[in-house]
C-alpha cells in the first residue's frame, strides 16, 4: 500500500484508531460471532461459483473464518482490510492457524481500498459500518465491485441498539453511541449512489444469556467501542450504576437473559 494511502487513515479515526490497537490482542474473546448472518450469505450467493471478495473492518478475522468454513470451495481469493495494524496482524495469525489460504491482509480505510475497478464480485463488512463514511465507502464499494456484485451490510440499527442489554440498562450508552443508522438513512445513501440498489434487508433476532459478572467483564474492558468514550472515572461509575439496574431488573444475576436484534443489508451493483 502506498504513502497516499496511508496518509488518508486520517487523525479523524484518532480515538477509535487506538482503541481498536489497545484491544485488538482479546477483541475475539471479548464479541459473540453469529453464525446466521453467514449462513445467511451463503444462500444468497448459492448462484456464484467463484467468489474474489473483500472484508471491509475485518477486525480480528472472526467473520473471515466463518466465510472460509462455509465458502471454503467458492472462494478463490479473499482481502483482509482493516485500518489497524494490530488487528491485521490478529487476522493473519488467526486464519493462517486455521490453515486458510487464499487472503491477503492490508491496511486500509473503507473510503479508500487499495483494489482496482470492478475486482471483486462480494463486498462484506460485519458490525464496522458505523465507523466508516457511508457515502465515500458505498462510492469505492460500487467501484470496486463487477456488474452483479454483492455488498453484505451486516450492522444494528440505532433503534436496535437501544434496545440491547446496554441500551436499555448502561447509563448513557445510547447517548453517546450516535455513530449507528437507521436503515432508512443506509437506503437513502445507496440509492445516491450511482449503480448500486438495497435488494434485501435481513432482521436477525438473537436469544442471549449471559451472568452479571460477565456483562460487568466485557464492559470494563471495553468490547464495544462505544465505551471508550466513557472516561475512566464515568466508565467505572457507570458500571456500578449498570450492576445495580441488572439486579433490580433480572431475579437471577446469574441468568441474565434477553434478546439482541442486527440486520444485514444485501446491495447489489447493476
Amino acid at each position: 500500500m502506498g504513502e497516499e494511502t496511508r496518509g488518508r487513515l486520517g487523525t479523524a479515526f484518532c480515538s477509535v484508531h487506538e482503541h481498536f490497537s489497545e484491544i485488538a490482542a482479546r477483541y475475539r474473546s471479548l464479541r459473540i460471532t453469529d453464525l446466521e448472518p453467514i449462513t445467511h450469505i451463503v444462500k444468497q450467493l448459492r448462484g456464484v461459483s467463484r467468489i474474489k471478495a473483500a472484508d471491509v473492518g475485518c477486525g480480528a478475522g472472526r467473520y473471515d473464518l466463518k466465510l472460509f468454513q462455509h465458502l471454503s470451495h467458492k472462494i478463490e481469493h479473499l482481502y483482509c482490510l482493516d485500518a489497524t495494524r494490530g488487528m491485521l496482524e490478529e487476522v493473519r495469525d488467526y486464519l493462517t492457524e486455521h490453515h486458510m489460504r487464499h487472503f491477503e491482509v492490508a491496511r486500509s480505510v473503507a473510503q479508500n481500498l487499495p483494489l482496482v475497478p470492478e475486482h471483486l464480485n462480494c463486498i462484506f463488512t460485519f458490525n464496522a459500518i458505523h465507523h466508516f463514511h457511508v457515502l465515500s465507502f458505498l462510492s469505492e464499494a460500487s467501484r470496486v465491485l463487477k456488474r452483479r456484485g454483492y455488498l453484505f451490510i451486516y450492522t444494528r440499527f440505532r433503534s436496535q441498539n437501544r434496545q440491547s442489554i446496554w441500551g436499555r440498562h448502561f447509563p448513557l450508552f445510547c447517548e453517546k453511541e450516535t455513530r449507528l443508522h437507521e436503515f432508512e438513512e443506509l437506503e437513502r445513501m445507496v440509492s445516491a449512489t450511482p449503480r448500486l440498489k438495497v435488494q434485501q434487508v435481513q432482521v436477525f433476532r438473537y436469544q442471549r444469556v449471559s451472568t452479571l459478572n460477565r456483562l460487568l467483564e466485557l464492559a470494563g474492558h471495553r468490547h464495544y467501542s462505544t465505551f471508550s468514550q466513557y472516561s475512566k472515572s464515568d466508565l467505572q461509575a457507570c458500571l456500578a450504576q449498570f450492576e445495580k439496574n441488572i439486579r433490580n431488573s433480572f431475579e437471577d444475576p446469574d441468568n441474565v437473559r434477553w434478546t439482541d436484534e442486527n440486520a444485514m443489508l444485501t446491495v447489489r451493483k447493476d
